[in-house]
């Protein structure tokens, strides 16, 4: 399946031209490569990148990172390491353990240790949203049915409040981003 430049601005009305240009082709590339390559995965993942990244405005969190430091769960063991890991990509990639995991997955070594920024590329914040997308088994969340439900904390979770969960940690910009995936299946036939 492919997305076109018109399709992609419909999801995203706020993408700049530039952007729409850049990223229209990278996306293509990937879907089967990822096997992002249902009507559903795409419409998912669409919507989540579209939030996570502003309408592909920000491929760095706009936060120093502080907050990020000392977080051993995300591997920051070394002064610096939260504002150096900060979230970067199209899913912001988080902490010093998820950019060596994302390096090697994407360069087979680990350059995104030492060259951090590497990830605010548009090809690599692109392909680093497919690794996560991938590590943490998203696909199979897209392909259940549509009244499967989640428990999380005594509260029943539609597969897209899952979704969510599963990439921001909790529900931020929740409404945003089913705005964005209910665009996404209008506009994709």
């Amino acid at each position: 399946m492919k997305i076109t430049e018109q399709q992609l601005k419909e999801i995203a009305p706020n993408i700049s031209d530039l952007n729409l240009r850049v990223y229209t082709p990278i996306l293509n590339e990937c879907w089967d490569k990822y096997y992002v390559n249902t009507k559903e995965r795409i419409c998912c993942f669409i919507a989540q990148i579209v939030h996570e990244s502003g309408s592909f405005k920000y491929t760095r969190e706009i936060a120093s990172g502080e907050a990020y430091e000392g977080r051993k769960d995300l591997g920051n063991i070394y002064p610096g390491d939260g504002v150096k890991f900060k979230g970067r990509g199209l899913i912001q990639v988080t902490g010093r353990d998820n950019y060596r995991l994302c390096s090697l997955f994407l360069y087979a070594d680990f350059r995104l240790i030492d060259n951090p920024e590497f990830l605010e590329n548009p090809e690599d914040a692109v392909r680093s949203a497919f690794w996560y997308w991938i590590v943490n088994s998203l696909n199979n969340i897209c392909d259940k049915p549509a009244d499967y439900s989640y428990s999380w904390r005594g509260r029943a979770l539609t597969g897209f409040e899952w979704l969510t969960k599963k990439i921001n940690g909790g529900f931020n910009g929740l409404e945003q981003r089913k705005e964005f995936y209910e665009r996404a299946k209008r506009t994709l036939q």
